[in-house]
């Protein structure tokens, strides 16, 4: 149901922003409650293996992503019948064709293994990660058949249901996770739940929202409009993807699987406010950016930044936190054999300084100008590709994870100069909020000071 036409744009944002605030800090009770759990089931190698099967999910599905949301969200036809529909058929061809690319790699990781063609202590050589690639990139298919009127709900800032069902979705597949685990003790456990998020979401997408009940239909004009809008997002997409996941990628081929289930747990902990800022700014800020951009495009730096105040300080305060006490949190929530994961959250918390800019992505794509997120994501990628093999030659495995925690930081200079051609920067307010990183480290001393009390 869309919202009345009486509420401020301010009303809506703040409206949409309580309703992802309160559901991605459910979501993410739940998900680290299950996760201290499913550490107690499993051996942290099935984590390892795990990750690089999800991860292969993500990259083949971003390498193919062309913006459907994006442009349901952002185009004049977003209510338009024919557009939903057409742009619903393309998204269950989609998730079919990845289906089928997810077969084909499975099949070929399988024959290298018995080739003995990987090195025996990666991750990449467990005899069971062929059959779990296949089996959980069922997810793609199902997800496919996901209806419109999830795109259209974030178009109207109408996310309460949204909401509901993500966190019915993965109390369920949280359950199953458990039953399954418990029971077995297998990885299976963990591709069981994921798949049953993924039906039960996509089920309810049709049965429990309001709004265009898709059905089979094509239009020409519709596509080509799909087509011209998500062509920078399918390039941004294809470097960006690499970029989001080149960390186990690369670590899979660098570590064990018990090794990689550590960083797994540490990236977990550290990823847990980001992922949230990132779905914040894509879901709410995004469009609101959108109509400001449409309506009132002089006021864009003063609601850029005003959105960004808390995301930094809450971003930099962190950062200091765990850097401080990334160990104390890991050994208050895990159990001895994760005990390694500490060290890496405190070197990951300096990943935290550039995920700051989060935001100016969003900025881009709501001006208009998405050709500046691809070059953000080219530069991102190279620098991942290139800083992170090379310091793990150098200095082992612990400069990686450095290389992994700064090589983000080569997009800043790229941000400010996109950002002045908007017209879009503020040197004070980049630099006012600095002083939440001491704050934080001052906080995390403090705890370590109290635990050793």
């Amino acid at each position: 149901m869309s919202l009345p036409g009486s509420q401020t744009l301010k009303q809506r944002v703040l409206r949409a922003g309580g309703w992802n605030f309160a559901g991605y800090g459910l979501s993410q009770v739940i998900r680290l409650g299950s996760n201290l759990i499913m550490t107690r089931l499993l051996a942290p190698e099935m984590f390892g293996v795990m990750a690089i099967a999800l991860t292969v999910t993500v990259i083949l599905s971003l390498l193919s992503d062309i913006g459907l949301r994006q442009n349901i969200v952002q185009s004049r036809r977003g209510d338009d019948p024919a557009f939903l529909d057409t742009a619903w058929v393309f998204q269950i061809t989609r998730g079919f064709v990845l289906w089928l690319a997810a077969l084909g790699l499975s099949m070929a990781l399988y024959l290298a293994i018995l080739e003995g063609m990987l090195p025996a202590t990666s991750v990449y050589s467990s005899p069971v990660l062929p059959l779990v690639i296949a089996v959980s990139s069922l997810s793609a298919v199902i997800a496919g058949f996901r209806s419109t009127k999830w795109a259209t709900a974030y178009r109207r800032f109408d996310q309460k249901r949204i909401m509901q069902i993500e966190l019915i979705a993965q109390v369920a597949g949280t359950v199953i996770m458990i039953v399954i685990g418990g029971a077995s003790h297998s990885i299976w456990a963990l591709v069981a739940g994921g798949l049953v998020v993924v039906l039960i979401t996509t089920v309810l997408s049709h049965t429990w929202m309001s709004g265009h009940a898709n059905s089979f239909h094509w239009e020409t004009n519709a596509f080509r409009e799909l087509i011209d809008f998500g062509k920078w997002v399918f390039v941004s997409s294809f470097v960006g993807v690499l970029s989001s996941v080149g960390d186990t990628l690369l670590l899979g081929s660098f570590f064990q699987a018990d090794t990689l289930g550590v960083y797994v747990i540490a990236a977990l902990i550290v990823g847990a406010v980001p992922g949230g800022l990132t779905r914040l700014f894509a879901m709410v800020s995004m469009p609101a950016l959108s109509e400001i951009a449409r309506n009132n495009p002089s006021r864009l730096r003063e609601v850029y930044y005003k959105m960004r105040l808390p995301a930094d300080l809450l971003l930099l305060f962190l950062m200091g936190l765990l850097f401080a006490a990334g160990q104390l949190v890991i050994d208050l929530l895990y159990d001895a054999r994760y005990s390694a994961a500490g060290g890496i959250v405190q070197v990951l918390a300096a990943s935290l300084f550039a995920s700051r800019y989060g935001l100016a992505t969003q900025l881009y794509l709501a001006a208009g100008m998405p050709r500046y997120l691809t070059v953000l994501n080219l530069v991102q990628f190279v620098a991942l590709f290139s800083v992170v093999p090379a310091l793990y030659y150098l200095g082992g495995a612990q400069a990686a994870i450095w290389g992994i925690a700064l090589h983000g930081l080569a997009i800043v200079p790229f941000v400010f100069f996109f950002n002045a051609k908007l017209r879009a920067n503020d040197l004070r307010r980049e630099l006012m909020v600095l002083a939440a990183i001491p704050v934080g480290f001052a906080c995390g001393s403090a705890l370590n000071l109290l635990r050793g009390w």
